[in-house]
């Protein structure tokens, strides 16, 4: 990964010793390829860690910024959303143009603010959409190949727009839920994601509510591609990845569209397609209710 991280000057920041404490918003754009996900990993270059060094560069602290939520290794966004407090009083356009200037190229900041303090990525999240990348041509060009799934089989349209419809609304998704690779001996899943907020004690914690699951066919000058768009109040880990993979089955007729309420009734891992693959993935925006 190419580091053309620059030392800013103390001026061009306009921070100072003190100042009242303050809850900042960032909204950011990054290229998950060469990044083992947001998170922050001991030895592992991340998302968190490389944002977290830098404002301890620009100011000093060092804050760990919390994401809206976590996106794994090869995970694209267009639209993260972190949250974070500092004391030093640095105008939101130099805080903008000293994070921009330091962090690598393949993370950039498209906006700084601050918010009140009640303010939290994660739990303050009322929905997110995600976007998954298909390309359909037999050869995917070389600048398309960290962003796109090449997936050349013959594929039936119609009938994942049917798959995809099938996903809206209210339903419990365990069996899209990553199982933990550290407990998977165990049985036990990983559903850490994205949980809305204040769930009801009596809804199991893998119910989600999707607003909108949908298929396009969009045509680039590289050629064709299938874009899955999905908007809800909350994923579970890889859930978006394993729903791609497995409607993927239902478009080349490895799977009948009838397949899948059965797959959600099972509320088993195993019932349902592969995982795809995470370059395709990307966050595209996260929602919040009126910031107060």
């Amino acid at each position: 990964m190419t580091d053309s991280r620059e030392p800013v000057p103390a001026e061009q920041t306009g921070k100072q010793q003190t100042g009242k404490q303050q809850t900042w918003k960032l909204t950011l754009a990054y290229d998950g390829t060469d990044f083992s996900g947001w998170q922050v990993q001991p030895g592992k270059a991340t998302i968190q860690g490389e944002l977290q060094a830098a404002l301890g560069r620009i100011t000093g602290e060092s804050p760990l910024p919390q994401g809206s939520g976590r996106t794994d290794a090869g995970v694209h966004a267009l639209g993260q959303i972190a949250s974070f407090v500092l004391q030093a009083p640095i105008p939101p356009a130099n805080l903008l143009r000293a994070l921009n200037r330091t962090l690598p190229q393949s993370i950039r900041i498209l906006e700084a603010k601050t918010v009140p303090e009640s303010f939290h990525a994660r739990h303050s999240a009322i929905a997110k959409t995600y976007e998954y990348r298909v390309f359909r041509e037999s050869i995917c060009p070389p600048f398309l190949a960290r962003y796109a799934l090449a997936y050349s089989w013959p594929m039936d349209l119609e009938a994942l727009k049917r798959a995809a419809n099938l996903f809206a609304g209210e339903h419990d998704f365990l069996s899209f839920a990553a199982t933990d690779p550290d407990l998977a001996g165990r049985g036990v899943l990983d559903i850490s994601e994205t949980a809305p907020a204040g769930p009801s004690p009596a809804i199991p914690a893998t119910v989600r509510t999707i607003f909108s699951s949908v298929w396009e066919r969009q045509q680039s000058q590289a050629g064709e591609l299938l874009v899955y768009r999905v908007r809800g109040n909350g994923f579970l880990h890889h859930m978006v990845r394993n729903l791609v993979g497995t409607m993927l089955d239902v478009g080349r007729g490895r799977l009948g569209v009838e397949a899948i309420p059965a797959i959600l009734s099972a509320r088993s891992r195993a019932a349902a397609g592969p995982t795809a693959p995470a370059r395709g993935l990307f966050l595209l925006s996260v929602e919040y209710g009126r910031e107060k």
